[in-house]
């Protein structure tokens, strides 16, 4: 009987992975909105530093298409305010890129409560490679793609076709480039997530290599504003190392499975 009792009354042990704690929808609105507005007053901050360099920050953005340009060829601006503009397009490319680190670690925050225990520990390897990839893209395109396109689009200059190009449509293109480089390295991040939540594997990955690699294509000659196949593949090569890079991310962040059948001595 005493046996009997002490089974009844044994304490049962803690769970070592807890269950992500729930939270009402309410609630997660309102998380949502802190962490939405910490990180643009962040980018705000990063915007008002990126001021007190405009000068070097504006001649740095568009010196990959100075050089582009066909000799003899000058951007132009034809609108009051388009200059100013620019100033302010550049000011805040500048300011995402110093937030980015406190920006994903606000999006950590926000999507860490429903995580288990051994996902909650993926915060430094997830900020780090998400500003990474913001660095990564921003830097790529600035001496890769963007200089690409710009020579391509330069190729058609004649003494009867003269190629002026205006400020705002050359940085529009550098702003959609940019946009698109930064989304597309944070592949590796996105891969590290689904593998440690067991969404996807390096086999899975290294299986579907070939039809990544189609999509990967297709994308680039849909996104790439140009019919040239150089500058498509020069938009594919990245994102299929950045495959790559993924499928062994994947491999490396795959949950170990526990030997719990081993007998020892």
């Amino acid at each position: 009987m005493a046996a009997a009792a002490a089974a009844v009354y044994r304490p049962s042990p803690e769970p070592e992975d807890p269950q992500p704690s729930g939270m009402p929808f309410l609630e997660h609105l309102e998380e949502l909105r802190r962490r939405i507005i910490r990180a643009v007053a962040a980018i705000g901050v990063g915007i008002a530093a990126a001021f007190l360099f405009i000068g070097r920050l504006s001649d740095f953005m568009l010196a990959p298409a100075r050089r582009a340009l066909p000799p003899g060829v000058h951007l132009v601006f034809t609108q009051p305010g388009e200059a100013f503009g620019f100033d302010i397009d550049v000011a805040l490319i500048g300011g995402i890129v110093l937030a980015s680190p406190f920006v994903t670690y606000q999006v950590w925050r926000f999507i860490a409560p429903g995580l288990y225990a051994h996902e909650k520990r993926l915060a430094i390897p997830f900020v780090a490679l998400s500003t990474a990839g913001v660095v990564g893209g921003a830097l790529f395109n600035h001496y890769v793609m963007f200089p690409s396109m710009i020579a391509f689009f330069g190729m058609f200059h004649s003494p009867d076709l003269i190629f002026m190009p205006r400020l705002d449509d050359v940085f529009g293109l550098y702003q959609k480039m940019f946009a698109g480089m930064v989304i597309a390295f944070q592949t590796p991040t996105l891969v590290l997530f689904l593998a440690k939540m067991r969404l996807a594997t390096a086999r899975f990955l290294w299986r579907n290599i070939k039809y990544a690699i189609l999509i990967i294509f297709v994308l680039a000659a849909v996104l790439t504003p140009s019919t040239d196949p150089w500058n498509q593949t020069l938009f594919a090569i990245p994102m299929i190392g950045l495959y790559v890079v993924s499928i062994g991310i994947a491999w490396l962040a795959a949950p170990r499975e526990s030997s719990g059948g081993r007998s020892s001595g």
